[in-house]
């Protein structure tokens, strides 16, 4: 009899354990939604909305009817806008430049920080608090401040640097058309650096010890140990870095848009992000929207591309 009873109520209890495990499953859930609304809202408002403004006012045009005096009215265009863009050689001039400046200055970049983290890691290091804030000085001053003192410092008139080349016989001009990409390159180093060189020096504080040690014991010390050691474990921070300098070198703006008044060779469609604000100057804001949207795919296919092939080759691991 009472074993009987025992099975009746077994279904019961199973029911109410269920019960209470969806209760308990709904309210995290209510709860992990309530703490990401706000979040998500704001992604929505300030993200999402603007991109997608963006891509729905690059398929439309204005057409001005009559002598021009009536209001000009927005139409489906399609693709004419993006077909514009690609045939403008300004626009692609500007995506070429930038393109040379990330190849070229992103891994000079990358290996000064690389460099500079391993030298702070390294047992023999002084003063490593002293020398962390040094390195990251350059970032920690606005863009906008260290573009103005690079034009001056890179200005023919008052360069210290120009100066000093005279006194050797060399008359060199940092804002010329030959030399202008590579000194925006120079201040985005200078800039850029220290602020990678954190990421890498924490990424480095984070191996064990046990390692370094177990290495160091196998006879592995110096160059070695940074070489075999520490540079394989730092792959998924490189990987970081490299991704975030890709986005950045893409949205280059401050550092031209500053040299600009200086350096006649730094038009106004010198980049892409240029570009497109002077397209959005001359009012043809559906053309500045195609060019952004262009800029954001280019952008993104250049940091998921390198993603994906560092996943395959094994480096992300």
């Amino acid at each position: 009899m009472t074993i009987n009873m025992v099975e009746q109520d077994l279904p019961v209890t199973k029911h109410r354990v269920k019960a209470q495990r969806s209760s308990a499953g709904r309210r995290r859930t209510l709860s992990a939604i309530f703490f990401l609304l706000p979040f998500g809202l704001l992604f929505a408002a300030m993200m999402l909305a603007p991109i997608g403004y963006a891509v729905y006012e690059s398929f439309l045009t204005l057409h001005r009817s009559g002598l021009g005096l009536s209001q000009p009215t927005a139409i489906f265009a399609g693709l004419s806008n993006y077909t514009t863009a690609l045939h403008d050689k300004n626009f692609l001039m500007s995506i070429l430049r930038v393109l040379l400046l990330g190849v070229v200055q992103v891994p000079v970049m990358l290996g000064l920080a690389l460099l500079l983290a391993l030298l702070l890691d390294s047992r023999s290091a002084r003063f490593k608090r002293i020398f962390r804030v040094i390195f990251f000085l350059p970032f920690a001053m606005p863009g906008a401040i260290a573009a103005i003192m690079w034009s001056f410092l890179y200005a023919p008139s008052v360069s210290p640097f120009t100066a000093a080349l005279k006194h050797i016989g060399m008359n060199v001009d940092f804002l010329s058309g030959g030399l202008a990409l590579v000194s925006i390159g120079n201040m985005l180093t200078w800039a850029w650096t220290g602020y990678n060189m954190l990421i890498l020096y924490s990424a480095l504080q984070a191996i064990p010890g046990e390692l370094t040690e177990a290495a160091v014991m196998d006879g592995c010390s110096g160059w070695r140990l940074a070489w075999h050691v520490k540079i394989p474990l730092l792959r998924p921070a490189l990987i970081l870095t490299t991704v975030f300098s890709i986005i950045g070198t893409a949205q280059l703006y401050t550092e031209p848009a500053i040299l600009q008044r200086e350096a006649a060779a730094v038009t106004a469609t010198y980049t892409p992000i240029m570009a497109a604000q002077y397209a959005a100057n001359i009012n043809n804001y559906n053309l500045a929207a195609a060019e952004s949207v262009i800029l954001a795919v280019l952008t993104f296919v250049a940091s998921f591309g390198f993603m994906k092939f560092t996943q395959r080759r094994g480096l992300g691991a």
